[in-house]
C-alpha cells in the first residue's frame, strides 16, 4: 500500500505530470510491510525525475526550499524543505570500467528511461519505483515477486564485480529481513569474493554497523560471508575459531559460540554486539592443553587492531577492547562490599550495563543449560551498591587536588604558590582507597584528618 510522504504531492504539483518517481528502500519496505505485516519503517525518500533537464529541475524545485547540486556528473539535487533533506535525481545508467563503486562510466539525463535507472541498482527487490502522485507501482524486474518469496536475487552476474560492497549488503539484508540469497547470488558472491579488498574500510564499517544494529540475528549475515569466502578477505581473524573445540561447558566451537553470543544480545546497540562477537576471539591463539589462558587479554589486543583497521572510532575501539578484556570477571555474589566497589571501579560505571549484557549473552551462547543464578545475584549486589552512590573514582572524593596542595603548603611540605606534582595524585589515590574500604569517610573533615595521617607516614 502506498504511504504518501509529505513532499510527494508538493513535488508532483511542481513537476510535469508523469515525470516523478519515488525509488529505493522506501518502496521496498512499504511492500514488505504489506506482504509480511507490520509497519514500514520511517525512511528518507529518494526521487527520480524523468524528462526534465537539470537546470529546469533546479528552477522548479527552488520555490520549495533550499536546492544544492551535489553531483554535477550524476545530476543529483539535494532539496531541503522544513529541515528535511531528500535526493531528487535525474535517471542514470552505468557501465562498469573496473572493480569498485567508483569505476563506472555514468550517463545521466532526462531522456534515460526510469527502467534503466532501476536496473543499475543492487538487487531486484530494490529495483522498484512508484509513480507519483498516485503511487502506481513500476516493477520491471519483478522485485515484488522476490519480496513475496523472501529471496535476494541479482539481475546480472557481474553485480558484485561492479560494486563489491554489495556482497556485504546482501549479508545484512539476509540477516535483517530473513531472506534467502538465490543460488545465482551466492555463486556471484563466491566469484567476486576477493574483490571486497578493494572496498574502503569506511564503507565496510558502515555496512557492518547496519548488520550489527538492525538484524535480529546478525549471524545469518556472517555465515553467508563465511560460506561465500568473502569474510576471509576482510576479517580473517573471526574464522580462526572455526573447528576450535572448547570444554564441556560449551556445546559449540569458538566460531559458532561467538556468533551465538552476538545473536543473544538485543538489536540496537551495535557496539555491544561487536563486543559479544569478539569476546572470545583470542581463544584460538591461546589454546593449550584444552585451556585458553589469558585469551581475554589477547582478544582485547586483537579487537583493538581489527576495529582500528575497519575504521571504528577511537571511542568505539576503546569500549570494545575494554569489554573484551574484562569479560572474564568473577561474579561471586558473596564478595565484600569493598570488593564490589573495586569491581565497579575497574569496569567503570559507564561500562557496567554492557559488561553484564556480554556475560548474559555469553551464557546463552554456550549452548548449554544455565548452571545457577550467581550472575543475577552478583549483578543485583552491584546495582544495589551503585544506588548507595559511594565514591567510585577520585573525582567523587569530597576533596580535590587543590585541597591537597593547600594542605601540603600548610604542613610545610611545599612552598607557597605550589602548583602540584605526583605527590598530589598519590595522596588522592590513598584517600580513595580509604573511602573504598569505608564509604562513610568521604567527608571533608574526615579526609583532612586522613591527610594528616598520610603525610605523617610519607618519608
Amino acid at each position: 500500500m502506498y504511504r504518501p510522504h509529505p513532499l510527494d504531492e508538493r513535488l508532483a504539483a511542481t513537476l510535469p505530470a508523469g515525470s516523478l518517481y519515488t525509488v529505493g528502500g522506501r518502496v521496498r519496505d512499504e511492500l514488505r510491510a504489506d506482504i509480511e505485516g507490520g509497519e514500514a519503517p520511517a525512511k528518507d525518500s529518494d526521487y527520480v525525475v524523468t524528462g526534465v533537464p537539470i537546470d529546469e529541475l533546479r528552477s522548479r524545485l527552488q520555490p520549495l526550499g533550499k536546492v544544492d547540486l551535489v553531483g554535477a556528473a550524476f545530476a543529483v539535487v539535494k532539496l531541503t524543505v522544513d529541515g528535511e533533506t531528500v535526493d531528487v535525481a535525474l535517471p542514470r545508467r552505468e557501465k562498469s570500467t573496473g572493480h569498485g563503486h567508483k569505476d563506472f562510466e555514468v550517463q545521466s539525463g532526462p531522456e534515460i528511461p526510469i527502467e534503466d535507472d532501476l536496473a543499475r541498482r543492487d538487487f531486484r527487490m530494490n529495483m522498484i519505483a512508484r509513480a507519483l502522485p498516485g503511487g502506481a507501482l513500476l516493477d520491471p524486474y519483478h522485485g515484488e515477486a522476490d519480496i513475496r518469496a523472501r529471496r535476494i536475487d541479482i539481475l546480472a552476474p557481474q553485480t558484485f564485480e561492479e560494486d563489491p560492497l554489495r556482497m556485504l549488503r546482501a549479508a545484512q539484508f539476509a540477516a535483517r529481513f530473513g531472506y534467502e540469497p538465490t543460488p545465482q547470488t551466492v555463486d556471484a558472491m563466491r566469484a567476486a569474493a576477493p574483490l571486497v579488498k578493494t572496498v574502503s574500510p569506511e564503507r565496510i564499517h558502515d555496512e557492518l554497523m547496519k548488520l550489527f544494529e538492525r538484524a535480529p540475528k546478525p549471524s545469518i549475515g556472517f555465515r553467508l560471508l563465511q560460506e561465500t569466502g568473502v569474510l576471509q578477505h576482510f576479517w580473517p581473524e573471526l574464522l580462526e575459531g572455526v573447528g576450535v573445540e572448547q570444554n564441556e561447558w560449551h556445546a559449540y566451537d569458538v566460531w559458532r559460540h561467538n556468533l551465538e553470543t552476538m545473536d543473544a544480545t538485543p538489536p540496537g546497540d551495535g557496539i555491544l554486539r561487536v563486543a559479544a562477537l569478539l569476546h572470545d576471539v583470542g581463544k584460538p591463539r591461546t589454546k593449550e592443553d584444552g585451556h585458553f589462558y589469558r585469551h581475554e587479554i589477547v582478544g582485547a589486543e586483537m579487537a583493538e587492531e581489527m576495529l582500528s583497521r575497519l575504521r571504528f572510532s577511537n571511542d568505539d575501539v576503546a569500549t570494545v577492547e575494554h569489554l573484551v578484556r574484562h569479560h572474564m570477571y568473577n561474579q561471586d555474589p558473596e564478595l565484600s562490599d569493598a570488593a564490589v566497589r573495586r569491581f565497579v571501579r575497574r569496569i567503570g560505571l559507564q561500562h557496567l550495563q554492557r559488561q553484564f549484557a556480554v556475560r548474559a549473552a555469553d551464557i546463552v551462547g554456550s549452548g548449554m543449560p544455565k548452571r545457577d543464578d550467581s550472575n543475577e545475584r552478583f549483578e543485583a549486589r552491584v546495582w544495589a551498591e551503585v544506588e548507595r552512590k559511594p565514591a567510585f573514582s577520585v573525582t567523587d572524593l569530597a576533596v580535590d587536588g587543590a585541597d591537597v596542595m593547600s594542605a601540603m603548603v600548610q604542613r610545610g611540605l611545599a612552598a607557597p604558590g605550589f602548583r602540584g606534582d605526583r605527590r598530589v595524585g598519590d595522596a588522592l589515590q590513598w584517600l580513595f582507597e580509604q573511602v573504598t574500604e569505608r564509604p562513610e569517610r568521604n567527608e571533608r573533615e574526615t579526609l583532612y584528618a586522613l591527610l594528616d595521617e598520610y603525610f605523617a607516614g610519607v618519608p
